[in-house]
C-alpha cells in the first residue's frame, strides 16, 4: 500500500485501504479491541487505528508501547470516537523499532520544559515541540517567500570573519593552532599569522557589514543565517547561537526601513495564522493553562492568538527615543518608583520601559527612532541636529536608528539608515576605537559610489518565542547552544 501521512489521511474520505506509519503515542487495550494513537510529525494530531481484540499477535501487541515505530495498513473508515472523521481498521502491523517502556523517556504523562531540554534529541516527538519546529518551519519559509517576491537577493554571507560588526568583541574565535602550544611572536604574543587564514578570525555576529557591500550594488539583499555571540548570558532570551535575518537596501532612507520591518513581520505572522491554524490553537491552549498557575496581577490579558492579530491588526505607532523619555518619565510607574531602571535621556531603555510603552501606554506596537548617538552602533547616520523635546530643552547627538517593539518581548527588530559620509563615518569609528583599516572594505563602499541606504536586523529565535508563547528562547531552537551547553 501506499504511505499517506496522517496530516493527508484525517482528510481523506473512508472506505479504501491505507498504510500509516509514525510513533505510537498511547495504546489503550479493552475487552472488545485494541486503541493505537499514531503521529508522525506531519500534524499536532494523532489517528487512531483499531484492532479487535485477539486480532494481534501477543508478540507484536508487546512491542506496541508509547515511543515504538510501527506502520499499519487497514481499512480506513468512519471514526466511532470523538475528535477526527476516520480512523483505521487494522489488517497489519510491521515493528520498525521497538522503545523499551521502562528506559522511554517519554512516556505520556505531563514533562517539565527543563526537563524536555536535557532530552532535546527526543523532545520534537511531544505535542509542545513538534508544534513549535513546524511553525518554526512556516515562519523560515515565509521569510524566504517575503523577500523573494518583494524583489530581494538572497545573499550568503561568511560564517567566519575577520570583522566584528557589533564592535562587542563578544566572539568565538575560529583557530587550527595548537591550543597548549601556539606559536609566538618576539613579543610573546600569539603568532595568528601561523594559523589557518594567516590572521585573528572569529564566527561571525552578524553579516549585516558584508550585506551592505552586496545592497550597493544588487540593489536590496537580505541574510539569514547562524550568528554567534559569545556572552556569558543564562537568561531566557539569549542564546549563544541563533539566526538572523539582516535586510539591507540601496536608497532607503529611515521611514522607507520602518515601513518595510512594519510590512515585513505583519506578512511572516499572517502566514503562520493562515498556514498553521492547529499548531497555534494547541500553543494558545497550552499558554491559556499555564496563565492560570500565575498570579492575576503577572496573567497576560491577550491570549497567544489575541497578540498575534495586535500586531497584524494595528498600525505601528512611531515615535521618537526623546518622545518615548517623556512619556516614560511621566508615567505612573516612573512617579511611583516602580520602574527597576529610572528613565532619563541618554539611556539604553531596558525591556520593562519597551513593554510599558507597547503594552499600556499605546497599546499596540511601537516604533522608536532617532536614539542617541552614544548608545548605538558606529555605522548609524548621524542625525543633523541635536534633540530637542516639546519644552525647546536640547540633548545629545541622535542617529537615524529604528527599534521594533512588540508586547510581551520588548524590542523584536533593530535597524537604521546607515552613514553613507565617509568623513563621518571614519570620525565616528575613531571615537569607538575601530582602526578604518580593518575594514578598509566596508569604507570603500563610500569611497566609490556611496548611496544612501538602510536595513534592519531580526533574530529568528526572537520571532518564533512571540509567535509560539513560550517563555524561553532555549525552546524555539531545535538544539540550543547556551553558556556550558553544548550538548546534542
Amino acid at each position: 500500500m501506499s504511505y499517506l501521512p496522517v496530516k493527508q489521511l484525517l482528510q481523506t474520505e473512508p472506505g479504501q485501504t491505507v498504510t500509516v506509519k509514525g510513533w505510537v503515542r498511547t495504546k489503550r487495550e479493552s475487552k472488545n479491541a485494541v486503541f493505537i494513537a499514531l503521529n508522525d510529525g506531519s500534524t499536532i494530531h494523532t489517528i487512531q487505528a483499531v484492532a479487535e481484540a485477539g486480532q494481534l499477535p501477543d508478540e507484536t501487541l508487546r512491542l506496541i508501547t508509547t515511543g515504538a515505530c510501527v506502520a499499519i495498513t487497514g481499512e480506513l473508515v468512519a471514526s466511532q470516537g470523538a475528535g477526527q472523521a476516520v480512523e483505521v481498521k487494522i489488517t497489519d502491523v510491521h515493528i520498525y523499532g521497538p522503545a523499551d517502556p521502562e528506559k522511554y523517556p517519554l512516556q505520556p504523562k505531563r514533562h517539565s520544559l527543563e526537563f524536555l531540554r536535557e532530552i532535546a534529541h527526543l523532545r520534537p516527538r511531544t505535542n509542545t515541540f513538534s508544534a513549535i519546529l513546524r511553525v518554526r518551519h512556516a515562519l523560515a519559509f515565509a521569510v524566504h517567500k517575503y523577500y523573494n517576491d518583494n524583489g530581494f537577493y538572497y545573499l550568503n554571507t561568511p560564517i567566519i570573519t575577520a570583522s566584528d560588526a557589533e564592535g562587542a568583541g563578544e566572539m568565538f574565535r575560529v583557530s587550527t593552532l595548537d591550543p597548549m602550544n601556539p606559536p609566538k611572536t618576539e613579543e610573546g604574543k600569539i603568532d595568528y599569522s601561523q594559523d589557518f587564514f594567516g590572521r585573528e578570525t572569529n564566527l561571525t555576529v552578524s553579516g549585516q557589514l558584508e550585506g551592505e557591500l552586496g545592497a550597493l550594488a544588487l540593489g536590496k539583499i537580505y541574510t539569514f543565517g547562524p550568528t554567534f555571540r559569545a556572552e556569558n548570558s543564562n537568561t531566557t532570551r539569549h542564546l549563544a547561537e541563533f539566526w538572523m535575518i539582516e535586510p539591507e537596501m540601496a536608497f532607503f532612507e529611515l521611514e522607507d526601513n520602518m515601513n518595510l520591518a512594519e510590512d515585513f513581520v505583519k506578512s511572516v505572522i499572517r502566514y503562520a495564522l493562515d498556514h498553521c491554524a492547529d499548531d497555534l490553537a494547541f500553543l494558545d491552549n497550552r499558554l491559556k493553562e499555564e496563565e492560570k498557575t500565575k498570579k492575576k496581577e503577572e496573567q497576560s490579558e491577550m491570549s497567544l492568538l489575541d497578540k498575534l492579530r495586535f500586531v497584524v491588526d494595528n498600525d505601528f505607532e512611531r515615535l521618537t527615543y526623546t518622545q518615548a523619555v517623556e512619556i516614560l518619565r511621566n508615567s505612573k510607574p516612573a512617579k511611583k518608583g516602580q520602574f527597576q531602571y529610572e528613565v532619563s535621556w541618554g539611556i539604553d531603555l531596558q525591556s520593562e520601559h519597551e513593554r510599558y510603552l507597547v503594552e499600556k501606554h499605546f497599546k499596540k506596537p511601537v516604533i522608536l527612532t532617532n536614539y542617541p548617538r552614544e548608545i548605538k552602533a558606529f555605522y548609524m547616520k548621524q542625525d543633523d541636529a541635536p534633540a530637542t523635546n516639546e519644552r525647546g530643552d536640547v540633548f545629545g547627538p541622535t542617529v537615524r536608528a529604528m527599534d521594533v517593539l512588540f508586547p510581551g518581548i520588548g524590542e523584536i527588530i533593530g535597524g537604521s539608515q546607515r552613514e553613507d559620509d565617509l568623513d563621518k563615518l571614519t570620525a565616528r569609528m575613531h571615537e569607538v576605537g575601530i582602526e578604518p583599516e580593518a575594514i578598509w572594505w566596508y569604507l570603500d563602499t563610500r569611497r566609490f559610489g556611496s548611496a544612501p541606504h538602510a536595513g534592519f536586523g531580526l533574530g529568528f529565535e526572537r520571532l518564533v518565542l512571540f509567535v509560539t508563547g513560550m517563555g524561553n528562547i532555549r525552546d524555539v531552537i531545535p538544539f540550543p547552544r547556551t553558556p556550558k551547553s553544548a550538548e546534542f
